[in-house]
């Protein structure tokens, strides 16, 4: 192992990347807590067809979609933080109305204020951590934002275990309408969320602003002081170096930017690559473990409250999971984690087919759903939203990651209204059949157009994608790793 050339502050370091990552727990929470509130706030509103119930799920992705397509301009325009702010009065917000909402057009509005929130946090938060991170430790860094994003889903999940009051076996739609869990119990759910929203707000104002970002918006002094308290002298002074460098070439060829400079013909390629990560990584089909829980453990003999356990059982084995996968990122690289995700779904994906088919009931079909979830923990979720806040262009960073991050949320809209359908037309069983040939495909792709950027700087990395041809292999990267 090589010995570093300068000194990290590394105590630093994770304290400002924690705190961004907040932002991915409360979109774990907000994400994930309207699983376990279904069965409840469905009751109270007389939910009862699939198009309504998926809309219900679904509607904070239009929120989602509209805070990615909005992050790129706020990054660019106010800097990484300023939205960020932005993003946890609005998960407050949403919390506080969905809580005390007393009709179906008001929980929706909130819900999507909620997703405007999540779609901000999404695309900024994993921004702004590749932004601060030194360039040996950024996968790890990064993959925070993932680790947060679980503990907020777990986070849900428990609260939802903890207020949920016991459903009797063979209790009518009109029974849990009437009980504590159909009038008061799904909104105590909802408003928990308002405790790490709050402690989100307060948190980011302790954080500084992404250097990178502060030497494109003139404030040079300003970066070097940031630069200096992440590492010592020598650290500030060849990253601050690096990074004039790479300003000053962008600015030269283009010193606007818009829209259409993602169209250029060497930004294009790489756009592509993200947008296709970011819609198969929603594709691939586990967010429907987590947001039709209850159908999936329903249509295996799990009654509610057995469900509700269950639940919580993926949400730690998706913690754990992320957990083993923070130094691995770093350690094995980004390309042959997003295979191994890519096939280890494929294969589990046909055998929870194969069961359902066979009628096979109870505990064979949760320990294939805690593989599958092990698996995407381990791989796909973490690995994504590296790769997302690393492989663009400076000049068009934070515009070219909202992009990718509007793909993200356009194919989770799409994922999660249909699952209801899907579920209904194919059965559980067609339906994971169905992603198992998305992994499939998802597996070609990456082994033919996914580059390995593991211990790379953000500068001589976007000189190695804009200057690599992405129709085969792609690049090596090993004579940079650290």
């Amino acid at each position: 192992m090589k010995n570093d050339p300068h000194q990290l502050h590394m105590g630093y370091v994770w304290m400002i990347c924690l705190v961004a990552a907040c932002g991915g727990l409360l979109f774990g929470f907000d994400w994930v807590v309207v699983g376990g509130a279904k069965p409840f706030y469905e009751a109270y509103y007389s939910i009862t067809d699939p198009a309504t119930s998926g809309w219900a799920m679904s509607s904070a992705l239009v929120g989602c979609v509209f805070g990615a397509m909005s992050a790129g301009w706020l990054a660019d325009k106010f800097g990484r933080k300023t939205p960020l702010i932005l993003s946890a009065f609005l998960f407050t917000a949403s919390a506080v109305g969905i809580a005390f909402s007393t009709h179906f057009d008001i929980f929706i509005a909130f819900r999507i204020i909620g997703g405007l929130g999540i779609g901000i946090a999404s695309a900024i938060s994993p921004l702004y951590i590749a932004e601060v991170s030194p360039a040996e430790k950024r996968g790890r860094f990064v993959a925070i934002n993932q680790l947060t994003i679980v503990i907020g889903v777990l986070a849900a999940q428990i609260v939802n275990l903890l207020i949920a009051r016991p459903v009797e076996t063979g209790a009518t739609l009109v029974d849990i309408q009437q009980s504590w869990n159909g009038q008061l119990g799904w909104r105590w759910m909802f408003g928990a969320g308002v405790v790490p929203a709050i402690a989100f707000l307060v948190l980011m104002f302790l954080v500084p602003e992404s250097p990178r970002w502060l030497v494109r918006a003139g404030k040079e002094q300003s970066a070097r002081n940031m630069l200096a308290r992440i590492g010592d002298q020598h650290y500030a002074d060849a990253t601050f170096t690096e990074i004039k460098t790479a300003t000053t070439q962008a600015h030269a060829n283009n010193q606007q930017v818009h829209l259409r400079s993602l169209l250029d013909k060497n930004v294009r390629p790489v756009l592509f690559i993200g947008m296709v990560i970011a819609v198969f990584q929603q594709w691939c089909g586990i967010n429907v473990i987590f947001n039709y829980a209850q159908e999936i453990f329903a249509s295996a003999g799990f009654d509610i409250n057995s469900t509700l356990k269950s639940i919580v059982a993926t949400g730690l084995i998706n913690l754990i999971f992320t957990i083993i996968a923070l130094p691995l990122v770093d350690k094995v690289g980004r390309r042959k984690l997003m295979l191994i995700g890519a096939g280890g779904l494929t294969v589990i994906y046909a055998a929870i087919a194969t069961a359902y088919a066979t009628g096979t009931m109870g505990l064979p079909v949760l320990l294939l759903v805690l593989a599958a979830i092990a698996v995407y923990a381990l791989t796909l979720a973490p690995v994504t939203w590296v790769l997302l806040s690393e492989i663009f262009p400076a000049r068009v960073r934070g515009l070219a990651m909202s992009v990718g991050t509007l793909a993200l949320w356009v194919a989770c809209f799409v994922l999660t209204y249909t699952f209801p359908l899907l579920n209904a037309g194919l059965g559980a069983a067609g339906s994971f059949l169905l992603y198992g040939v998305i992994c499939a495909m998802g597996f070609v792709f990456i082994f033919r157009k996914i580059p390995e950027t593991k211990g790379v700087s953000l500068e001589v990395l976007e000189q190695k994608m804009l200057s690599a041809t992405v129709k085969s292999v792609p690049f090596e990267t090993k004579k940079h790793s650290v």
